[in-house]
């Protein structure tokens, strides 16, 4: 099979000749960016740079990375979003297009929010506050001659990411602490915020859609909705506050498009991943098997494997920077074991590879799926 043959056989729960693997195709199954420049080292590669997040700090990976670690999948990525707020202050601080301020502290790998714009937003600011356009035509240039050469002429699946999160953004913008106070105090004004959010949400993916989606095999989006033990809310918070907005978000891709929708959440999701297939999700990511509920992955396929794909589920907290190759491997072996009979499991990381994960490690996750992710499985 090709790799878009293999991904889409899987997505449909049927078997194809091995067990796909992502890695690079989003965020969420790439490396860091000082983890990639180690891999790179290691592997006597040479390029420059580049990232899908300065925020985050997501590298992009080179085809022939990509080539080498045996992804199956290719990431198409919009432009950044106009907005009157964004600029930089400084190599080590910015604002983004949300208006939320971003630093970096001196030896720091990482930038955190340093100014959530939002804080002391009232519903009355929310029509002159200077939201960015997401669906302004210089997001999509030259996007769909892009995504058509990958359909047209690349062997790979097309992972299209989108951005769409309103909860994670509306959070980051305006302060966790107090964004989930809100959910349960003053839901009038919480619904107003995502309802607004929604909106611009909804015109900027129907807007990228209209320009790729005839190409596209995957459109990541996504909202982090657990923690290590459990959810940031209750189940019925999610259902009254969050869950409808997402409802339509996922109505308004699948008007616009084929593909299958991959759906970002860290932590232990259980209790709402009834909720996810109720909405129309295809993939769930990153199956953070070190939280609660999600390290039972035997029980998730048994529970949900009719409905949803999984995608991740190998352990970046402990067994990836701190295990041997073998234990790297035996994890694989594990999480194909319990995941990928029948199909609908796509081999990744649990989210973006860290620097302390040995270059080794890295290739021991890949290469084991070559060898234990062939079907019929011999696990």
């Amino acid at each position: 099979m090709t790799p878009r043959e293999r991904v889409l056989c899987a997505l449909n729960h049927e078997e194809p000749d091995r067990v796909p693997l992502f890695v690079g195709t989003s965020g969420a199954t790439t490396l860091l960016g000082a983890a990639y420049e180690r891999l790179k080292a290691h592997l006597g590669f040479r390029s420059e740079p580049r990232l899908m997040s300065k925020s985050m700090q997501y590298a992009f990976l080179d085809e022939e990375a990509m080539v080498r670690l045996g992804s199956d999948g290719r990431p198409l990525l919009p432009r950044a979003a106009p907005g009157a707020l964004r600029k930089d202050i400084s190599p080590d601080e910015f604002v983004d297009e949300w208006g939320v301020t971003w630093r970096r502290e001196p030896g720091v790998l990482y930038y955190e929010i340093a100014n959530s714009p939002l804080r002391n937003l009232t519903v009355t600011d929310l029509d002159s506050f200077p939201w960015p356009d997401l669906a302004h035509p210089s997001r999509f240039e030259g996007l769909a001659e892009e995504a058509r050469e990958f359909h047209e002429n690349s062997p790979y699946a097309v992972v299209a990411l989108s951005g769409v999160s309103p909860h994670e953004v509306i959070y980051v913008a305006r302060g966790l602490d107090t964004w989930l106070m809100d959910l349960v105090a003053d839901p009038e004004f919480a619904h107003a915020l995502m309802r607004k959010v929604t909106d611009l949400m909804i015109a900027g993916v129907s807007r990228y859609l209209d320009v790729v989606g005839q190409y596209i095999d995957l459109i990541i989006t996504g909202d982090d909705l657990g923690t290590d033990t459990s959810l940031m809310m209750s189940p019925q918070t999610y259902r009254e506050m969050i869950k409808p907005y997402h409802a339509e978000l996922m109505t308004a891709i699948k008007k616009r498009t084929k593909a299958k929708i991959f759906f970002h959440s860290d932590g232990n999701i259980y209790r709402v991943l009834g909720d996810l297939v109720d909405i129309g999700v295809d993939l769930i990511n990153p199956v953070q098997v070190s939280a609660g509920d999600m390290g039972n992955t035997a029980r998730l396929k048994r529970e949900f494997g009719k409905h949803i794909s999984f995608c991740g589920a190998i352990d970046t907290q402990h067994v990836l920077p701190h295990g041997t190759p073998e234990d790297v491997r035996a994890e694989v072996r594990r999480r194909i074991k319990d995941l990928a009979p029948g199909g609908g499991y796509i081999v990744a990381s649990v989210h973006c590879i860290q620097p302390d994960v040995p270059p080794e490690n890295v290739l021991a996750m890949c290469d084991e799926v070559a060898v234990s992710g062939t079907y019929p499985l011999a696990i």
